[in-house]
């Protein structure tokens, strides 16, 4: 057998009134007969009580005789089964795990730190039991086997001066990235009868080596795409002044005249600093 096989267990309670009867009657009966046969009855009461298990919600008994798995009781409530029977309490609870941040590479190689949040639970206590060795310590294991091997397959950013053109990325992609990590879970994870509810990127940095390097990076990467917007909004601004200067032949320039306004207009409107205005009292050209 491979799989798990769920059974119906005998009724608890009615067990537990015969336990009741055997045990209270074998004792009056030795303690006023005498006769120490009835002892016999107290051992098998014992006997009895030994097989009464609880199941509480959500969770199961596996069951085995001498090595031999008979099933697993996943009904809740109070059952009776063979006293002989070996029974292993598992949860079927969703657990979370939080795992420990790990320095990984990406893909470029970049060293980061990087954790998972992991929801999970047992679907099959068969597989859990008796497939893997310590079912809990195997999810944790494989677990961040998992993030070191996502965290392999795509860059931390996108960055264009290093000619990439990755739609997929650790630090933007969350969604694609935590299904990529939820498929790569469920196929490390199957072999145990564990079920991946959900699994998510929980802390995602650079190494301390050189987060430092990479922020004056994405602030010079932020620096010249704004630097890029302002020029090409200036140079709309100056064409747009010169094309409404001659519609409106408000002034008639020669191409140096226009040479130098396009000049002063460009270092105003691209400037850091707000720009000190000069009055001219003589000529256009003085």
């Amino acid at each position: 057998m491979t799989h798990e096989k769920t059974i119906k267990a005998s009724n608890g309670y009615l067990m537990l009134f015969l336990f009741l009867i055997f045990f209270i009657g074998s004792i009056i009966a030795v303690a006023t007969t005498g006769n120490p046969l009835w002892v016999l009855i107290t051992v098998l009461a014992i006997i009895i009580l030994f097989g009464l298990i609880l199941v509480n919600p959500n969770e199961s008994r596996v069951l085995l005789l001498f090595g031999d798995y008979k099933g697993t009781v996943k009904e809740n409530g109070l059952f009776w089964v063979n006293p002989f029977y070996t029974k292993k309490k598992i949860s079927l609870r969703a657990r979370n795990f939080d795992s420990e941040r790990l320095k990984v590479n990406d893909k470029l190689g970049n060293p980061v730190m990087i954790s998972t949040i992991l929801v999970w639970r047992v679907m099959d206590t068969f597989k859990a039991s008796f497939d893997v060795d310590h079912f809990e310590n195997f999810v944790v294991v494989q677990t961040d086997a998992a993030v070191r091997k996502l965290a392999s397959l795509y860059p931390y950013d996108n960055f264009a001066d290093e000619g990439l053109d990755e739609d997929i990325t650790l630090r933007s992609s969350v969604n694609e990235v935590s299904e990529a990590l939820e498929k790569e879970l469920e196929e490390r994870l199957n072999i145990a009868g564990i079920e991946v509810l959900e699994a998510r990127i929980g802390y995602l940095a650079y190494a301390n080596e050189i987060a430092s390097a990479m922020l004056k990076r994405q602030q010079a990467t932020a620096i010249v795409a704004a630097r890029h917007k302002i020029v090409e909004g200036a140079v709309s601004m100056v064409e747009m002044a010169l094309n409404e200067l001659s519609r409106k032949e408000v002034v008639d320039l020669d191409a140096e005249s226009r040479a130098a306004m396009v000049s002063n207009l460009m270092v105003v409107l691209c400037g850091d600093r707000d720009a000190t205005p000069v009055v001219n009292a003589g000529t256009l050209n003085h």
